[in-house]
């Protein structure tokens, strides 16, 4: 299958993305801030948590006629799965110096645009999130950047409601990562309007038929 590289290689970079915002310690992104709220009333693992998430935002994005790709379903495991491990290999530094963590937490946030490009370019299904997304843009006919700050606000409250840590660095990542997904999609070229295969379509050509 064409594009699984880029598809794996996105997913981990989404996933070390993520890990640097947690790293730099000056609040979670947006879903981090959720994902922490249901490990408080749930005790799974950071990661597990993000799984869980990407299941039910896959679930309603189908429901709201987004049908998932293989690419969707690798990207609601294989991101948590990520996390986790590179957690436990612990290769990204710590440091209270400002100037560091904001370094890290606004490469944490470049990480993540350059990742759903990756990932998204097979055009084998949009992630959980980055589907809904889509689905969004091209329903409202918005920029990716308004868009995709809507969700992360819409997902930011709820996480605060559920007990999950907000600081600065939340509010930055809520405000700009919309931003940094649209400019790695203008830096690579990445149509907005692109069509995804879904696991329908994608069966239909593995069956030739």
């Amino acid at each position: 299958m064409k594009g699984l590289p880029s598809l794996y290689f996105g997913l981990f970079l989404f996933a070390l993305g993520a890990d640097m915002i947690l790293y730099a310690d000056l609040g979670m992104s947006p879903w981090g801030v959720f994902q922490v709220g249901i490990m408080n009333i749930t005790g799974l693992t950071f990661g597990e948590a993000s799984q869980i998430v990407g299941l039910a935002v896959l679930i309603l994005g189908w429901g709201l006629g987004f049908p998932p790709g293989f690419g969707t379903v690798m990207n609601m495991y294989f991101i948590g799965y990520f996390i986790d491990r590179i957690i436990e290999w612990g290769i990204i530094p710590t440091s209270s110096n400002i100037v560091f963590q904001l370094s890290l937490l606004f490469g944490g946030l470049a990480m993540i645009g350059v990742a759903s490009y990756f990932y998204l370019s097979p055009k084998l299904g949009a992630g959980p999130r980055d589907g809904l997304m889509i689905g969004l843009v091209q329903k409202l006919n918005r920029p990716v950047g308004q868009v995709r700050g809507g969700i992360e606000v819409t997902v930011l409250v709820l996480g605060y409601l559920l007990g999950g840590p907000v600081g600065i660095g939340t509010v930055i990542s809520a405000l700009t990562t919309g931003y940094f997904v649209q400019y790695a999609f203008k830096l690579g070229k990445y149509d907005r309007n692109a069509k995804h295969m879904n696991l329908y379509e994608l069966s239909k050509n593995l069956l030739g038929k």
